[in-house]
């Protein structure tokens, strides 16, 4: 936008000043016979090529029907240049904006592993913002483009499906059941409910949190199939709390967020099959510099600082402060090691 503005100022301020010259020039070819708005107006409908009601009489005045060529030849000129640029903006505009749909659809359509964003709302930009810094693939709906494409500028090429969240054929087309969570956060508590309830419908396993703006209907997302439900109210509650109680470990925990240079992450990985009687230290964790296991999630319960002859079993997961880069190698060793 900005580069098609620098394209057309040259052309507008030549217009404006090519009428300026030209109304000025009506009226001194005239003797001033005529108002400047009667010279304005004779030199828009020959630039505009209207023809309509020729107030200024140059029927005995040669000079001025050879003026009028002069402003009928420069000025369609000037306005045919923009009208053109407008145009063929408008066009490629168009076209960019459905060939950039067609391609984020068919990469939407190969997208496994991913997360879903149901709404647009503020509380988005901040799921939006932790998905990328920890490097896990996503898509948005939200029936609302234009916030979408705010977004977009924002974060830089995001995949994003302009549609009704509570739509059944969009949750499909986003990916639903190939998807490993779905983000609900609607406009209001009872949009909530209805895409909670539509996409557990549709994917009785995907793992679903919603966003809850008034504590009283936790209980009714929940009934709808949500596995997890935020309040706003509920967490702010908490934070003010720790805030008081315990500000270091608060302290801690936003600087460990907000590092960018090592952007580490308390993280859950699922644990593979093929681990399943090995011990922790068959896992060989101390060769990755920045992975330290604070815990393991078992069938019966909770396994903190795991000691290294501690023997895995069926659908542990491990509990690790990590960074993404480190992460993403872990998950990867341990899909492939056998």
């Amino acid at each position: 936008m900005h580069i098609f503005s620098e394209k057309l100022l040259i052309p507008f301020a030549l217009l404006i000043i090519h009428m300026v010259i030209s109304t000025i020039g009506y009226c001194l070819i005239t003797n001033w016979e005529y108002s400047i708005i009667d010279c304005l107006y004779m030199t828009v409908i020959t630039i505009t090529t209207i023809g309509y009601s020729e107030i200024v009489n140059l029927e005995n005045n040669p000079a001025g029907r050879v003026f009028t060529v002069f402003v009928a030849f420069f000025g369609i000129g000037i306005l045919s240049y923009i009208i053109s640029n407008v145009t063929a903006y408008v066009l490629e505009g168009e076209l960019n904006k459905n060939y950039r749909r067609k391609r984020m659809e068919k990469s939407i359509s190969k997208l496994t592993s991913h997360y879903i964003l149901c709404g647009s709302e503020d509380v988005a930009y901040y799921i939006i913002k932790e998905l990328i810094e920890t490097g896990r693939e996503f898509v948005i709906i939200d029936s609302d483009e234009k916030k979408l494409e705010r977004l977009d500028d924002t974060f830089n090429k995001i995949k994003y499906l302009v549609g009704d969240p509570t739509d059944a054929e969009i949750l499909l087309k986003a990916g639903i059941n190939n998807s490993n969570g779905v983000f609900v956060v609607g406009s209001d508590d009872n949009t909530n409910i209805v895409i909670t309830m539509t996409a557990r419908s549709i994917n009785a396993d995907v793992r679903i949190v919603t966003h809850c703006k008034d504590v009283k209907n936790i209980d009714k997302i929940k009934k709808a199939g949500a596995d997890s439900v935020i309040s706003p109210t509920f967490i702010g509650g908490l934070r003010m709390t720790s805030e008081m109680v315990r500000p270091t470990v608060v302290s801690f925990l936003d600087m460990m967020l907000r590092d960018k240079e090592k952007n580490l992450r308390i993280e859950e990985v699922d644990l593979p099959e093929h681990f399943i009687g090995k011990t922790v230290e068959f896992l060989n964790l101390k060769k990755f510099r920045d992975i330290m296991l604070l815990a393991i999630n078992h069938s019966d319960g909770w396994i903190y600082n795991p000691p290294e002859d501690y023997n895995l079993s069926k659908g542990d997961k491990l509990i690790i402060m990590t960074t993404t880069k480190e992460r993403v190698k872990l998950e990867k060793m341990l899909s492939n090691k056998i």
